[in-house]
């Protein structure tokens, strides 16, 4: 019985390393990625592309005026809302709140210190490059602070694929699952393109915040995976066990 043990352990230490060379490899290559995209916005070689990019979406004849119609523009005001700081920091406290209920502080303590982490980088990140905002068209919004890379794409990011990673392991269904992370990535997706739609980044800024943010979100998965359980005890089981008792 000794010798079953270990190799139980080893075993179950062993059965995520495809995987875990996969995510590391997914790592290494965004933060390459990252990396080149950082230098070449630092050199200006990315300017054009922004430029054709932005001006493709503002009609002609006026730049303040965004293509399409004016419920569009209206929507997009909307969505760029979910990547705002109060949108994801009620959305935040509410997971932690909901896990904390559950059972689940390992994972609520982690979901929180994940979050707060990335968006500490986030504005290092935009400190080191201090890119200014886009003045190509007027913005639709109201902005202040630096461009490189977009806080709405990489917080954005970092939350809803975190939360979606994090929540996932909780659930027990392979669809619900899929659906939580799906749910993540096109929250993420759809706000780092309103910030280009409203003039207020460039599109490489959106593309930085959404590797960044990923990049961060994977980063805290695979530790979450060794290191926090996915489900807690179940205490129903556990208070039938004393009620027969």
């Amino acid at each position: 019985m000794t010798e079953v043990q270990p190799r139980g352990f080893l075993a179950r230490l062993t059965a995520y390393e495809p995987l875990t060379l996969i995510t590391l490899a997914s790592i290494a290559g965004g933060l390459f990625v990252l990396q080149r995209l950082t230098s070449e916005v630092l050199e200006g070689e990315t300017f054009r592309f922004d430029e054709a990019i932005l001006l493709g979406l503002r009609q002609p004849g006026d730049l303040a005026v965004p293509i399409g119609p004016a419920w569009l523009t209206h929507a997009v005001g909307d969505i760029t809302s979910l990547g705002g700081i109060t949108v994801l920091t009620l959305l935040t406290a509410l997971i932690a709140v909901y896990l904390l209920l559950d059972r689940r502080w390992q994972i609520a303590i982690f979901v929180v210190s994940s979050v707060l982490s990335g968006w500490l980088a986030s504005t290092l990140l935009k400190i080191l490059v201090a890119r200014p905002r886009p003045d190509i068209v007027p913005h639709l919004v109201e902005v202040s602070d630096l461009s490189f890379p977009s806080g709405h794409a990489m917080i954005s990011a970092v939350t809803y694929l975190t939360l979606g990673a994090l929540v996932a392991r909780t659930q027990r269904y392979r669809s619900t699952r899929i659906f939580v992370m799906g749910a993540g990535v096109f929250l993420a997706v759809i706000v780092g393109l309103s910030r280009i739609y409203l003039g207020v980044h460039y599109p490489t800024d959106v593309f930085a915040g959404w590797c960044a943010g990923a990049l961060w979100a994977l980063g805290c998965w695979l530790i979450s995976k060794r290191f926090i359980p996915s489900r807690a005890p179940d205490v129903s089981a556990e208070t039938g066990n004393d009620e027969k008792k």
